[in-house]
């Protein structure tokens, strides 16, 4: 288990332990990401919820609907890519996004206060074992959500500026001339 980080300010470690709670998950899951919607909104991205850790805004399109989504999530920097992590707060389900994310891995996050094109992946297991202590370092909470996701791996994404080149550039370039 990774340790907290120890330039947290005071008020950090009891927000953590209660957000990271049964009681702070649940009221968490149902309510943070309506008014941290709003705050990152009006603040052009630069104030939330998160107390001071990291917060972005990630646009989705539905899975199912084909309407863009948006939900507010913590992240953290990997090299030059932005990583967020479906805890759910430590639901045993997958968060909306995760689905999204398979369905169009197109998207676009907003942060601090830039919109940028992204296109999502999954960590590979080696990115996986460097990312989560990174992560637990940001919000040690993830360690505590583990034991209650139900056995289920908790997706890490890795959101890349810009877009994959389509499928038939990439072959036509790989092909040998005829």
């Amino acid at each position: 288990m990774a340790q907290a980080n120890p330039k947290h300010p005071l008020w950090r470690k009891p927000t953590d332990w209660f957000l990271a709670s049964r009681a702070g998950s649940a009221i968490g899951r149902r309510t943070a990401h309506h008014v941290d919607r709003v705050l990152l909104r009006l603040s052009r991205g630069h104030v939330s919820l998160a107390f001071g850790m990291p917060a972005l805004m990630l646009a989705t399109t539905g899975a199912k609907s084909g309407r863009e989504r948006s939900v507010p999530l913590l992240y953290i920097r990997h090299d030059d890519d932005v990583v967020v992590i479906g805890t759910r707060w430590g639901s045993t389900k997958h968060p909306g996004w995760h689905y999204n994310l398979q369905a169009n891995p197109r998207a676009r996050v907003r942060v601090k206060g830039e919109w940028r094109d992204v296109t999502a992946r999954l960590a590979t297991p080696e990115e996986r074992e460097r990312i989560w202590p990174q992560a637990v370092r940001v919000y040690p909470g993830y360690d505590k959500y583990l034991p209650r996701v139900g056995g289920r791996e908790v997706p890490i994404y890795i959101l890349s500026e810009g877009a994959p080149p389509p499928a038939s550039t990439a072959t036509a370039e790989a092909a040998p001339p005829p």
